[in-house]
């Protein structure tokens, strides 16, 4: 079965993007092969602020050619054409998801839709790149409040140079 993956960076104090939604403080180490893990995804799902952030660049680069599905209550499906708009039935439409062949699916973001699925039981894994920088505000990896979730590291690795720590757990 597929899995849903919460895969994003962080900043050491917490923040997945600054202030303004700024995320110029993340380091890319070169050691990363982003190419290989953008292989590991056909599918994505973002939260309407993520998703009208990435139009505004051109739509993500090796990421429009995944199958997107943004979750929001104000987005129509017709204006959207290019990406499926989940506004109810999450959990039907996710359990689904999960079942169909393919590879896993990416929860792009942001935070907000990672505590709702997470609430829900849909998160597979969290998958969090610790960037050596405090950005003192901005948008929190889980907006609190938000449920106690239980997790079990599964893998870590660490990149000297950047001085990035990449953290794997499993969501019991």
């Amino acid at each position: 079965m597929r899995r849903i993956r919460y895969s994003v960076a962080s900043s050491l104090d917490g923040y997945i993007a600054g202030p303004k939604g700024e995320y110029d403080w993340i380091i890319m180490d070169p050691e990363i092969d982003f190419g290989a893990l953008f292989g590991q995804f056909d599918t994505m799902l973002l939260g309407r602020k993520t998703y009208e952030v990435t139009q505004k660049q051109g739509g993500g680069g090796g990421m429009a050619r995944m199958k997107a599905l943004v979750f929001s209550r104000t987005l129509r499906q017709k204006d959207h054409p290019d990406v499926t708009i989940v506004a109810k039935k999450q959990k039907e439409i996710l359990t689904a998801l999960k079942k169909e062949r393919g590879k896993d699916i990416w929860l792009f973001g942001g935070g907000v839709l990672f505590k709702s699925l997470l609430a829900i039981g849909m998160v597979d894994t969290v998958e969090v790149a610790i960037i050596p920088v405090v950005l003192g505000a901005g948008i929190p990896l889980v907006p609190s409040p938000t449920k106690t979730a239980k997790m079990k590291l599964t893998r870590h690795k660490g990149y000297d140079k950047s001085g990035i720590v990449a953290l794997e757990y499993a969501v019991k």
